[in-house]
Order: structure tokens, then sequence, then C-alpha cells
């Protein structure tokens, strides 16, 4: 499989979009106003402790109060069992990590358990274990590494914890030894900011999102990193030369008049990633509905009506749609609760295809999934982990019409609501005439289709109804002026 990895660079914003033979398969936006905070290092200030749920809140500094969970909180003190309070008091200071960014009124979620990746390795500080990621499943390579590792440890006396990341697969030794150098030194200056630093500060900052996808997307897969800034240029190449050597000839300045992004038609999918609708090539669709709880995908044959069986369309439709959504759910970053509803499925056979197809799809996703098999009720449920927004909370804020909901009422609600205000306001207020300000669709459905309803209120009320189109008023806003 061929992948880029394309960066658009802007003073307000930097773009990655992943390239998969040609597909964009995903895109992360980060906002320079708006950076993303995950992997951050704050020594902050326990303000909350909630026994009730066994966790607390820390005041890091950030906009709103950051979570912290017990089962997040290192027991450094090996106590069995331990409460909240146990572990944590108000107004004690606290060395927390961002594990996941704020999300709508949600503030950060944070660990004790601090972790340092690097192109290799993840060091962990309060931990003395050694582990390699489970995406390297060859177990002769699995036990080189972690022979190696431990091996480096004892040699050079390192306290602490180190994981081998799935990029660490094929690599030399000496290149593993380069990174667990590197990556103690800089907690020793992190040690030391800590030590230093006062409460509610920032301690260590994370990489940039272009430098970010240099250490964390790339891999032997990537053909092509292109970037359409020089001067991000510059820094990625510098960056990889100190410390992901491999890549370097792999990086490109794209100095192209047309727009990257364009050119690679990532800005098309972006547009059709914040879509509620999603054509698939058969002719059938999906419906992928986002709310607080879960992200629903509802699976439909649509214009695809096959050539032989029903079972069979309903078969290769789904087989489309369990590729076309595991692509949906990168590309949106869609995650928590996600439930798919796909065709009801006669065979055993083909249901088993059909979840084949989306575990191995899956299996390419950045993030940790976990999936069960077709329920009694013919749904999948699936996680996937969420670190940050997703794409349309990035991109979009709710409707200031619906409020978020999706639907507003109608005119003829509107103007029937307007009836009972006015019937309730004419019995409790002794005024000689009412003006009714509402939007051009609520009045002209007064003037026309509710002109007689409007007459007959007027005679039963005893007074006159003037009306008033606003143009920014929306189809469920009004007012009632007494006059």
């Amino acid at each position: 499989m061929s992948e880029e990895i394309l960066v658009n660079v802007t003073p307000p914003e930097t773009r990655v979009a992943i390239i998969e033979n040609g597909v964009v398969q995903e895109v992360i936006v980060e906002r320079t106003k708006k950076r993303g905070i995950v992997g951050n290092i704050y020594k902050g200030k326990v303000c909350r402790v909630l026994p009730g749920m066994q966790a607390a809140f820390v005041d890091a500094g950030l906009e709103r109060a950051a979570f912290l969970h017990a089962s997040d909180i290192a027991n450094t003190r090996g106590i069995e069992n331990p409460n909240i309070s146990d572990l944590v008091q108000t107004g004690s200071p606290i060395i927390v990590q961002v594990v996941k960014d704020p999300l709508g009124s949600k503030g950060a979620r944070l660990t004790t358990n601090l972790s340092i990746p690097s192109r290799y390795l993840v060091f962990l500080p309060a931990d003395s274990n050694i582990g390699v990621s489970q995406k390297i499943e060859d177990e002769e390579e699995r036990t080189r590494l972690r022979k190696s590792l431990e091996w480096f440890v004892r040699e050079h006396e390192l306290k602490g914890g180190f994981i081998a990341r799935t990029a660490a697969e094929g690599v030399d030794d000496m290149a593993l030894r380069a990174d667990m150098l590197f990556l103690t030194r800089l907690w020793e200056s992190i040690s030391d900011r800590c030590e230093k630093a006062g409460t509610q500060e920032l301690v260590h900052n994370d990489l940039p999102l272009a430098l970010r996808a240099l250490r964390d997307m790339t891999d032997t897969s990537v053909e092509k990193i292109r970037i359409d800034s020089r001067a991000t240029y510059d820094k990625a190449v510098e960056f990889a030369a100190k410390f992901i050597p491999e890549i370097s000839e792999r990086i490109e300045y794209y100095p192209g008049e047309r727009p990257i992004f364009e050119l690679y038609g990532v800005e098309d999918e972006i547009q059709k990633g914040l879509q509620r609708k999603v054509d698939l090539k058969s002719g059938g669709y999906l419906i992928i509905d986002q709310t607080e709880a879960m992200t629903t995908v509802d699976v439909n044959t649509g214009a695809f009506v096959g050539h032989r069986t029903l079972e069979e369309t309903i078969f290769k439709t789904n087989l489309e749609a369990a590729q076309s959504i595991c692509r949906q759910l990168r590309l949106r970053n869609l995650g928590g609760i996600i439930i798919i509803d796909f065709i009801d499925m006669v065979e055993d056979e083909h249901k088993r295809q059909v979840m084949r197809a989306l575990e191995k799809c899956l299996a390419r996703d950045h993030a940790k999934t976990q999936i069960t098999e077709v329920s009694t009720l013919g749904l999948v449920e699936m996680t996937r982990k969420r670190t940050r927004e997703s794409l349309g909370q990035v991109l979009c804020e709710p409707c200031p019409c619906c409020n978020g909901r999706g639907t507003q009422k109608t005119a003829e609600t509107t103007c029937y609501e307007i009836f009972r205000e006015i019937l309730r306001e004419s019995r409790q207020f002794d005024v000689e005439s009412l003006l009714i300000l509402a939007s051009q669709e609520v009045v002209d459905l007064l003037l026309d289709e509710e002109s007689g309803s409007l007459v007959e209120l007027e005679q039963f009320i005893g007074k006159s109804i003037r009306l008033q189109a606003e143009q920014l008023y929306t189809q469920e806003q009004y007012d009632i002026v007494l006059l």
C-alpha cells in the first residue's frame, strides 16, 4: 500500500492529510488559537476531590478544570484498592499529563502516569516494565526488541520503563539506544522544570502538528511527506535529520501555485466529511449521526438493486459499507461508542465475511478500536479511542436556528404558539392593540392560510393585531408588542 502525508500550513492553522492509494483516509486540523494539548505536562493544583465519583478536578491553568480519575493516578504508596482521598488532597500540587483534549462542555482528561514518546519508544518515568507494541506480531522481533531494551536499561542503569512502538520493528540496536538516551535526558530536563514551576503552569509542550505527524505517522509504507510551507519544511528536515534520519529523503517541499489539498482532492473530502449522507459507489448510502452519547451509522441499499438475489444485494452493499465506514471514522475522527446498523443478513457466512472486512479495515486505523459481533438485533457495537475533537466539532458549531437539533418548528407551529400567547396576554393586560414581530415565513402564513384564524382572534379579543416581518428572526422566533 502506497501512502503519502500532505501538510498544509497557513498562519491560522495547520492541516495534515493521510493519503492511501490515492484516497484521503484521515484529516487532522490544528488551529493556532486552539492548539491540541494532548501530551502536554502541567503542574496543577487539586481544586476538588469527589469521593462519590472516585475522581478529582485539577486546575492546570486551562480554560476549564480538568478531570482526573482514580484509575489514572499512579499509586506510588502501594495502597491496595485505594480511595481517591488516599491518593490526592484538595489544594495539593500535582504533576499531570493531558490524555484527552477538552470536548464540548467537558474539560481535559488527565493522568499522573506520565509518558513521553519519541520516534521508536515511549518512556514511562513512573514504571519499570519493558513492553512491545501489540501491532508488532512477529514473536522473534518482539523478543529481540524486549531483550535489547532490557540490556540497555541494565547497561546504562536507566530508571523508568520503555515501550517499543510499532515504528521500532526492524530498527537496529544503535537507533534504539540513541532514542532511550534522548528520552532519559528529556525527562531529566522536564523533572527539573517540574520542581521550579509554580502551580497552574505548563511544564512540557508536545510538538506542533507537522512534527508530530513525522514522529507518529511515518512508517515504511509512507513514500512521501509533502509540505507546502518553506519554513515548516525546513523545520521538518532539521527534525528528521536529528531524530528520524531514514525519512529525510522522503520529505519534499511543494511550491506549486495550486493549493496542495485541492490538487489531491482533500478539500472535497473535507466537505463530504461534514455531511450526514455518504454515497457508496454501488448506489447504496450511509447515514451518519453524531450525538453526545454515541455515533450511529445506518446502511441502506438506496438505488442498488443487484443482479441476482436480494440476499446477495444486501451482502454486497454491507461489504462495501464496511470499508466506507472505517474510512469515514478515520476521516471524521469519530470516537466513543459507535453503533452500526448493517442491513439484516440471513446467512451466517455473509455476516462473518462482513465482520472480517470491518476488522481488516480497522486494523489500519491509528486509533485503538474494539468491536463486537453482530447482535441479535442485527447491530454491531464498537468503540474507537477519542483523544481530540471530531472534524465536525473542529470546523462547525451548532446551528443558531435549531440549536443543534437538526430540525426547527414549522411556520404553522409558530403561528399557533403566537395565537395562544395573544390570548394569554390580552386577558392579562389592558391594551388597545398588539404588534407581532416574526420571520417573513410566519408573517406570510398569517396573511395567507391563517388570515381567517387571525381575523377570528381579533374579533374574539376585541383588539386589532398588526404584523411586522423581521429579517433577522428565525422561523421559531417571535415577539408580541403591547401597544
